[in-house]
């Protein structure tokens, strides 16, 4: 009895530490433009080391159970590779989810598309991140993304709720700049890091935060409760989507919302509650984005 007793404390603070973990990433390599077969082994490492850097490591000093690990994915198609000088250019598509409250259904929190998604990368790095020193351009862009995923999921069941692990990707941002990369400055694109954090977290788009919360928290956590109440929240929530997208016409913010919850919220209204809810629906999503007029028409129906 004792002999079992001293290898459970043992073992007690690895057990601890297995659930410290705030991720729950897959981590996707699709090499098929790159011809040189010799790469195939340095794309494997590549994926593992970081898929496990992604899921082993503690960003933030909260603890998770193992379900409540937040998913996420990251596909990555290698465009271009250099063998000799070990670099790598490449497209990302992230996309992370979050289970709604009493039900089966996970809802896409944020998805993006990384053009930029460009790194040096060889089978004897290690992946190690300071954010008082960054100076490697892929550990910079996995921390990131890291730091975003679990902001942006915070931002769901309280409001602002992400503003301290989004102030760190911002901070991750500013000090990658010079790294030599594209993706971190401002003025580059309006869909990059950069402009995507720095609007998301700007006053004039305090709407999207407030949707953000109101959107998940209010309407979809509820809809299994009274269906009806849920969709009035989520109405009210996409006035403030509403809002943002008018003080900042300009802005991707707003637009990249409605892409990859364009479908949800088709579902949401499609044949239910009143015409006048599904009216402004439609008009909110098709002021956004109107090449999407065909698909939401549907709102309507």
């Amino acid at each position: 009895m004792k002999k079992w007793l001293l290898v459970y404390i043992a073992l007690l603070p690895l057990s601890f530490m297995a659930r410290a973990q705030e991720l729950d990433a897959k981590v996707i390599i699709n090499s098929q433009k790159i011809s040189n077969t010799m790469g195939a082994e340095v794309f494997e490492e590549l994926r593992t080391r970081m898929q496990d850097f992604l899921n082993d490591r503690s960003w933030t000093e909260l603890q998770f159970k193992d379900e409540e690990r937040i998913n996420c994915s990251f596909n990555i198609t290698i465009n271009k590779w250099n063998d000799a000088s070990d670099e790598f250019e490449c497209t990302l598509l992230m996309s992370s989810t979050r289970p709604v409250y009493n039900s089966s259904y996970n809802t896409t929190v944020w998805s993006v598309k990384d053009d930029n998604f460009c790194f040096k990368f060889e089978q004897a790095d290690q992946l190690e991140f300071s954010p008082e020193n960054i100076h490697s351009q892929l550990v910079a862009l996995i921390a990131y993304y890291a730091y975003m995923i679990i902001g942006m999921d915070m931002e769901t069941f309280s409001l602002k709720g992400g503003q301290k692990y989004l102030e760190t990707a911002e901070d991750i941002v500013n000090k990658s700049q010079d790294l030599g990369y594209e993706g971190w400055k401002p003025f580059d694109n309006t869909k990059n890091r950069f402009g995507l954090l720095n609007d998301y977290l700007d006053g004039a788009l305090e709407g999207m935060r407030i949707l953000m919360y109101e959107y998940h928290r209010k309407g979809l956590d509820q809809m299994t409760e009274n269906a009806d109440k849920a969709r009035e929240a989520i109405l009210k929530s996409l006035d403030n989507l509403d809002a943002a997208h008018r003080a900042r016409t300009m802005s991707s913010v707003p637009q990249l919302f409605t892409e990859y919850k364009r479908d949800e919220i088709i579902n949401i209204f499609s044949g239910k509650g009143t015409t006048q809810e599904r009216n402004r629906v439609y008009d909110i999503l098709f002021s956004i984005d109107p090449s999407s007029a065909t698909k939401i028409e549907k709102i309507k129906k």
